[in-house]
């Protein structure tokens, strides 16, 4: 790994970047290619970016909130067609207690290749690092093999609890999300 002025980690295939207004169109392509893998756990980001103009949108609130340490939206970026493959966010920032949730989406075609496990690594080492978070989560369902493999594969702690009716997917009843905890 190496570090660029505009990424926060480049690896041979692609570069975690932080969010940027020039991502805009990369973001609704990608947020259209992977509608249907997105719409379950992603909803509102697959809303936000559904049309160029939503997307342009979505990137300059999300640079804002950037700018402000509200939350930070990463890019994942393939080195060498530059399209956006997958997001990461780290959201949800309490910074008295320190803490915050991580969240990453992949493109289908990039799955299963160890880029999520990588970048997911990459920014929790980021977080506790650079911003100073003591606890990070990730919350996922239990049925998302890939997203719990990830969480142990970046050092979470195993299972910490069951939240009760979590998260809300369109036209689903509530579910029940694992909480995962990686502590600094």
């Amino acid at each position: 790994m190496e570090k660029e002025n505009s990424s926060i980690a480049r690896f041979e295939n692609f570069s975690i970047e932080p969010i940027q207004e020039k991502y805009a169109w990369r973001i609704c392509d990608f947020v259209t290619v992977n509608a249907e893998r997105l719409q379950r756990y992603f909803p509102k980001t697959l809303a936000d970016n559904l049309t160029p103009t939503l997307s342009q949108i979505f990137v300059e609130k999300k640079v804002r909130e950037y700018q402000k340490r509200e939350e930070f939206l990463f890019v994942l970026k393939d080195y060498e067609s530059r399209t956006v493959i997958g997001l990461a966010y780290i959201k949800e920032l309490d910074w008295n207690k320190k803490q915050a949730e991580l969240a990453y989406c992949i493109g289908y075609q990039y799955e299963g290749k160890g880029i999520t496990s990588l970048a997911i690594d990459t920014l929790s080492k980021y977080a506790i690092g650079d911003l100073g978070l003591q606890t990070l989560q990730i919350i996922v369902h239990n049925t998302n093999i890939g997203s719990v493999r990830i969480a142990e594969k970046s050092g979470y702690t195993l299972w910490q609890k069951t939240l009760l009716n979590e998260h809300t997917p369109p036209n689903e009843a509530p579910l029940d999300m694992e909480l995962y905890e990686l502590y600094a």
